[in-house]
């Protein structure tokens, strides 16, 4: 028999014949199918501080569109950078790393290559971040179901910013 975890509506407990023994699986996602209805925008009215990893500076590149419209929307925006550590871009101070950051985060949104996302979501896990976010053409299977078991919530290829006027 399964019962819901009143703490997590992604994790079920099982219930054992044996009253010792009690069982907890974790839903897993497939992040190549649409999400469920109402998961991203959940996402989004939830998180309050993001930390955006592959920040830059330059107005052309996507990562600074999306600093600046999740900025603007109310967001609290950590710029992560390890090549523009102490800089500004928008008038945020970019940190090097996640564990450079001195505060919780909510969410960390990811314009890496997916080849950088299992590193990046076990940086994102020991930071205590519920949220990892792969932006469009950042997948990864292993960075997945790595983060899930740990208990974050996973979104890949999908861009927040796009989401958030849906």
């Amino acid at each position: 028999m399964w019962f819901a975890d009143r703490n997590d509506a992604s994790s079920a407990l099982i219930q054992s014949p044996f009253p010792f023994l009690t069982i907890q699986c974790r839903q897993v996602m497939n992040h190549r199918e649409p999400y469920p209805e109402g998961y991203i925008a959940g996402i989004l009215s939830e998180v309050k501080t993001i930390a955006l990893v592959g920040a830059s500076p330059d107005p052309a590149r996507p990562s600074h569109g999306v600093l600046r419209v999740l900025k603007e929307q109310g967001y609290h925006m950590i710029p992560v950078n390890p090549r523009q550590t102490g800089e500004q871009i928008l008038g945020l101070t970019v940190v090097a790393s996640l564990a450079d950051i001195e505060q919780p985060v909510d969410m960390v949104d990811v314009f890496r290559v997916s080849s950088a996302l299992p590193g990046i979501a076990r940086e994102a896990i020991d930071i205590g971040a519920r949220v990892l976010w792969g932006q469009i053409g950042v997948f990864s299977e292993e960075a997945a179901s790595m983060a899930e078991a740990a208990g974050l919530k996973v979104v890949m290829d999908r861009c927040p910013k796009i989401e958030l006027f849906r």
